[in-house]
């Protein structure tokens, strides 16, 4: 397994009323600001209803994100290709790629808003059951391939891609609670993306339960996966201390969970709590989630390694729990005083400066030493001349 990379998904999830305009521009600050700290990915969701999830395309905003950043990868999470032709998601991808000279990322899913699917005609259970038509298709006009093709919604003849890509795009498969991400993402050897999977009512157990069939369908298909691809979700604020970290969550922590709670229809992102303080305490005491140090924030994501058996990133869910400062600074801090510990680079400071204090007393007599030879040195050519 290489390193573990870190990122960020972002739906968005703003409160309503507030001015979207400014709340899209600080999404593409805070992405700016990721990329200053060396964070390796930033994924951005598509949404079209309930108020709070305003970007409705994720490939618009990744373009506008691409300009402000120089090497953080930019990802859709989740472009829900159920409500899109096929064909048109191919190619704006190979657009963004080329844009991106290779930074983009296309993570596909059903679309999570029965409201946004309503509005087309589709229910939940078809935007599942189109997934896997247009998936392949998208993944045959990647590879060049010319696709003749009739889905419930579209109809493609004799369709190509003018434009070849300029990278290999990297394609990922959203999972929650049903097996039908991971099944596509084993079948198809892709990458999986976790979202929320410690907020599901099995905890940490869905995790293992995602790999297992990932395996089982790529076993089944002849597909190679690798659990490199594979990306998990999850919330966290962290700041120097606990009690820090509890009042700057009090800023907007009750929108999140009315959202979840009362607003959108994705019971799959079960909360709980009826004020700030449970609300507060349920993050961290369900275990789906930090809200409190970094020492915490290190504990949570190895017990997402330990219980997942290893994945590739992992990405803090955007939430406006706090606000625009101690949002940044909480990602500061992770980078920080977390990130070091699972890329190799806490280790080897740490012996370096332990090495120095047990030898210290042996090469400050050397460097008296060498200081009273030279001054002795410097006598004795003076009394030369």
């Amino acid at each position: 397994m290489s390193r573990l990379k870190f990122g960020t998904f972002i739906a968005p999830v703003h409160k309503p009323g507030k001015n979207p305009t400014l709340a899209l521009a600080q999404d593409l600050e805070l992405i700016e600001h990721l990329d200053r700290l060396g964070y390796d990915e930033a994924w951005i969701g598509e949404h079209h209803s309930a108020g709070s999830e305003i970007v409705a395309s994720p490939e618009i905003f990744i373009a506008a994100a691409a300009e402000r950043t120089k090497h953080i990868k930019l990802g859709t999470g989740v472009t829900s290709i159920a409500y899109h032709n096929p064909l048109w998601v191919a190619d704006r991808m190979v657009l963004l790629d080329h844009l991106t000279r290779g930074r983009v990322m296309l993570g596909v899913g059903p679309g999570s808003l029965p409201t946004d699917s309503a509005m087309i005609g589709l229910n939940p259970i078809q935007t599942r059951e189109i997934l896997e038509p247009n998936l392949s298709i998208i993944l045959r006009l990647l590879a060049g391939e010319t696709v003749t093709e009739k889905t419930i919604t579209h109809e493609l003849i004799d369709a190509r891609l003018q434009l070849r890509p300029y990278s290999d795009i990297e394609v990922a498969v959203a999972a929650v609670a049903s097996p039908t991400g991971a099944r596509l993402a084993g079948t198809y050897g892709l990458g999986l993306l976790s979202i929320g999977a410690t907020l599901t009512p099995d905890g940490f157990d869905a995790l293992a339960h995602h790999w297992n069939v990932v395996n089982e369908r790529a076993a089944h298909s002849g597909a190679q996966v690798d659990r490199s691809g594979w990306r998990l979700v999850g919330p966290f604020h962290i700041a120097e201390t606990q009690e820090q970290a509890y009042r700057d969550v009090e800023y907007g922590i009750e929108h999140w969970f009315e959202y979840f709670q009362h607003i959108a229809a994705f019971p799959q992102m079960a909360v709980s709590g009826s004020n700030l303080r449970e609300m507060i305490d349920f993050i961290n005491n369900a275990g789906i989630g930090v809200i409190g140090t970094a020492e915490q924030a290190r504990a949570q994501v190895q017990r997402l390694v330990d219980q997942s058996g290893g994945f590739g990133s992992m990405l803090l869910m955007g939430h406006d729990w706090a606000d625009v400062a101690a949002t940044k600074r909480s990602y500061e801090i992770f980078m920080r005083d977390v990130v070091p510990h699972f890329q190799g680079q806490y280790q080897p400071t740490v012996d370096a400066a332990e090495h120095a204090r047990t030898v210290r007393e042996s090469h400050a007599q050397a460097q008296l030493k060498a200081v009273e030879h030279m001054t002795q040195k410097y006598q004795e050519e003076t009394q030369a001349r």
